[in-house]
């Protein structure tokens, strides 16, 4: 299909732009008017050559003047561009052949040269009218000068005429026509040939900056005066959505990175460490490279938030447990079985005294509760690589408290939640993060030393400046976390609860960290538990803010 394109059948891709045309019709406009001011000046002044006009000097006169008032004409005609050029450049043509055979049948014939004055206007025709109409211009030519050349043998015996002369003259249109056609399709095509680079030269610009503004990658270009070029939307998330635009200093966007930035220019093999732009913000890890040889072509920053490397950790580090747990599976699991089974058949014993019947209870609790830390530990690392997706979280929180409440019979009123703005999205596994939400409130119930019913949670959230980007809170107004345990409760096993199992909160910070997720606890002066959750990015959050 690219071929037909440049084919010389094509006529739209033969001729030359619709721009370039208006400014050839311009010069040939000038040249018709110098010629027609000589032609028509010399003849007035008695100051040009003896011939002109000198058969003839009232048709000459007639023919001069007529000339003169149609490139004026003309003038306007191209001022306004209407008509369009093609029907312009005709009547230029056609104009120009008869005033100019008629000056020359009132100047003595061919032999006065004045007939080499159509062969500008015929090579102009051609190149911006393509195909075979710029040969007929040529025949017009050539078929005016024959009848010239006749009538003046009819009416004054062959006085200043010359056959061979004309016949010259008309193949040296043809020759001209054909040149400046062929001249025109090779322009034609090296322009449509420059136009299809230029198209995919900005077909590739664009997809370039497409794929740089969707990268989870932080890009950033600044100048050797370290004021910004490009900042993508991934790295003006990461930096907590500074307020910085193109042409701003960086200090401006991060003083944290330029100060990293000017550490690594004056030594590149010195080791970053990570930081964070925000108080509450991403821990993020830096690279920089030069461009051009020198440098001189300014720093390309790359922003990675800290949270991908350990997810690939937890990647690896769930691989060996699931070959861990494959063991636990088969070497525990099978005699804790047969414990259990032992248990129920002395508990169905007719002559097994009380005290006794007491251990047996206490056998079967501590099996069930063995179980129960196998299959959580099981569930752990079968769960499913993460799968995030972008959605509203407003209202999939409210059908999650619905659920929730519903399952747990409680109250409506317990959970309430509050997202601003209300169309905040996050980009997250929504299973995992059904999953991690359950085990906090969950966590919250249980630790609960009151009434149910007194039970309070707010799930609160959105997106700041401040934030870094989309959060969720969980607070409740339970007793709150020993400040010498907080540092604990993310651990395995770790409870303050003799029939727990010390893996719920382990759950969700393994949950979050797969998810690119940060989960955190934080105090809260009036009592209580708070749980922060800040999630990676969306390409929506700078039109939120």
């Amino acid at each position: 299909m690219m071929d037909s394109a440049y084919s010389p059948l094509n006529a739209s891709s033969q001729s030359l732009s619709q721009q370039d045309n208006w400014g050839l019709l311009t010069l040939l406009f000038s040249y018709r008017m110098l010629v027609a001011l000589l032609l028509a000046s010399l003849f007035f002044s008695h100051s040009g050559p003896d011939f002109l006009g000198q058969r003839y000097p009232e048709l000459y006169t007639l023919a001069s003047t007529s000339y003169l008032g149609f490139v004026l004409a003309s003038g306007l005609l191209l001022y306004w561009r209407s008509p369009g050029s093609a029907i312009q450049t005709s009547m230029m043509i056609v104009v120009d052949i008869i005033c100019v055979t008629l000056m020359l049948h009132a100047s003595g014939g061919v032999q006065t040269g004045l007939g080499a004055l159509m062969a500008v206007s015929i090579a102009s025709g051609s190149l911006l009218i393509p195909g075979s109409r710029a040969l007929l211009y040529a025949a017009l030519a050539t078929l005016a000068i024959l009848v010239e050349q006749t009538f003046s043998y009819i009416t004054d015996a062959g006085i200043g005429t010359s056959f061979p002369h004309a016949g010259l003259l008309g193949a040296s249109f043809f020759a001209i026509a054909i040149l400046a056609h062929v001249l025109s399709l090779r322009l034609s095509r090296s322009e449509q040939l420059v136009s299809q680079q230029e198209l995919n030269l900005a077909n590739m610009a664009q997809l370039n900056e497409y794929v740089i503004q969707h990268m989870q990658t932080g890009i950033l270009v600044v100048d050797k005066n370290e004021e910004i070029h490009l900042i993508n939307e991934a790295a003006w998330y990461l930096l907590g959505m500074p307020d910085a635009r193109v042409g701003n200093p960086l200090e401006q966007a991060c003083q944290a990175l330029s100060t990293q930035m000017r550490s690594w220019n004056k030594d590149s093999e010195t080791e970053l460490t990570p930081f964070r732009p925000t108080p509450r913000g991403r821990e993020l890890k830096t690279g920089f490279s030069t461009l051009g040889k020198t440098g001189s072509g300014g720093t390309v920053i790359f922003i990675e938030d800290a949270a991908a490397v350990t997810q690939q950790a937890q990647q690896i580090k769930l691989a060996s447990l699931g070959r861990l747990t494959a063991s636990i599976a088969h070497e525990i699991r099978n005699p804790l079985g047969a414990i259990g089974h032992a248990g129920q058949l002395l508990q169905e014993a007719p002559d097994i005294p009380g005290s006794e019947m007491r251990l047996i209870e206490i056998i079967g609790n501590n099996t069930r509760r063995v179980n129960e830390i196998i299959e959580n530990v099981l569930q752990l690392s079968r769960r499913k690589q993460s799968r995030p997706t972008e959605f509203k979280i407003l209202p999939w929180l409210e059908t999650f408290v619905n659920e929730f409440c519903d399952t747990q019979q409680l109250p409506g009123r317990t959970v309430s939640v509050a997202i601003e703005p209300a169309d905040t999205q996050i980009f997250v596994d929504s299973t995992q993060l059904r999953q991690i939400l359950t085990n906090l409130c969950e966590n919250a119930l249980c630790h609960f030393d009151r009434e149910r019913e007194a039970l309070r949670i707010l799930i609160n959230g959105g997106i700041t400046r401040a934030s870094g980007g989309p959060f969720i809170e969980l607070m409740d107004n339970g007793p709150g976390i020993a400040p010498e345990t907080v540092r604990q409760i993310f651990e395995p096993f770790f409870t303050t609860e003799s029939s727990g199992t010390g893996l719920g909160l382990y759950i969700a910070k393994e949950l979050s960290e797969s998810n690119r997720m940060r989960l955190e606890y934080q105090p809260v002066a009036t009592g209580g538990s708070c749980f922060r959750m800040s999630f990676p990015g969306v390409r929506t959050a700078r039109a939120k803010l």
